[in-house]
């Protein structure tokens, strides 16, 4: 491990890691009726990669989310959102996200990159919380916020949350 950390993050040591899908969540929390009520639900992870490098800045991650799996516990909101007129899953099954780059802002660690919804690919910023080596294995929480109006999904407008925010609780395993 490098000696760069930070108050809740702590460098493991560099290489591949192979991110978890059994041992992953995705959970995301949102507004809905005119934001006066919080939606809160999972998206479920398909597979995903982490590289750890030296120099630190050339560290990168790539992951991809089953659009499919969108799931509050409400059937008939779940089938709306996977429909057409928001995530259009028949055609866009997955979510995906590539990084562009890391770096240190304000004793934090953003991990910045490129989310792909319905075909369209915009900027997101990931905030690390929390990244910990556990022997072979590292473990990474972390929060983004998507607007889903910037990637064509305005359906519901004023009704259904316009912003979702993201947690990521991952494992990864080296190799």
């Amino acid at each position: 491990m490098t000696s760069m950390t930070t108050d809740t993050v702590k460098i493991p040591a560099t290489g591949s890691y192979r991110i978890d899908p059994a041992h992953s969540t995705i959970s995301f929390a949102t507004r809905h009726l005119f934001g006066l009520a919080p939606v809160h639900g999972t998206f479920r992870l398909r597979d995903g990669h982490i590289v750890v490098a030296d120099p630190l800045a050339g560290s990168s991650a790539r992951a991809t989310i089953s659009a499919t799996s969108f799931d509050t516990g409400v059937a008939a909101r779940d089938a709306t959102i996977r429909s057409a007129t928001y995530l259009d899953v028949a055609n866009h099954p997955d979510i995906g996200f590539a990084s562009t780059g890391l770096e240190l802002v304000e004793d934090r660690w953003v991990l910045h990159g490129s989310l792909t919804v319905r075909g369209r690919t915009r900027p997101v910023d990931v905030h690390l919380e929390d990244l910990r080596p556990d022997g072979h294995r590292l473990r990474l929480r972390a929060v983004g916020r998507v607007d889903r109006y910037e990637f064509g999904i305005t359906a519901g407008r004023g009704i259904t949350g316009r912003r979702l925010t993201l947690r990521l609780d991952l494992a990864a395993d080296r190799g």
